[in-house]
C-alpha cells in the first residue's frame, strides 16, 4: 500500500465516491413516489461506503479501521440489492456499468481490509 496523506488518496475512496455520484444521477430519474423509499435508502447507504472508508482511515487501531471498512462492506452489498431492485423495476438501464463499478469497488474494499488484518493478524 502506498502512503497516503488523506482519505481522499485512497484509491477505493476515490472509486466508491464515482460510484455515490452515479447513484445520484440515476436515482434523479426514479418515480417520485420512490423519494422516500427506494431513492433515500439508495443514496444513504451508497453514501455510508464512502463515509465509513474516510471516518476508518482516520481511526488509530486497526481493529477500529476494520471495523468501519467492514460497514462500508455491509452498505455495498446493501447497494447491490438497491442496483438489482432499480434493474427488476425497470427504473435504471445503467445496471451493468454500476454493477461494474460496484464490484471494482468491492474488491479493492476487500483486498484492503486482508492487507490490513493479515498485516496486523487480525484475520
Amino acid at each position: 500500500m502506498e502512503k497516503t496523506n488523506t482519505f481522499q488518496d485512497l484509491v477505493v475512496w476515490q472509486k466508491g465516491h464515482q460510484f455515490v455520484l452515479e447513484v445520484y444521477k440515476i436515482t434523479k430519474q426514479f418515480p417520485k413516489e420512490e423519494i422516500y423509499g427506494l431513492t433515500s435508502q439508495f443514496r444513504r447507504a451508497a453514501i455510508s461506503i464512502t463515509a465509513n472508508i474516510a471516518e476508518g482511515y482516520k481511526r488509530l487501531s486497526y481493529k477500529e479501521k476494520l471495523r468501519f471498512y467492514n460497514i462500508a462492506q455491509a452498505s455495498l452489498e446493501e447497494c447491490k440489492y438497491f442496483l438489482i431492485l432499480s434493474r427488476d423495476l425497470e427504473y435504471t438501464d445503467q445496471f451493468q456499468k454500476l454493477n461494474d463499478l460496484i464490484n471494482e469497488v468491492s474488491k479493492m474494499l476487500n483486498s484492503y481490509c486482508r492487507n490490513i488484518a493479515n498485516k496486523n493478524n487480525y484475520s
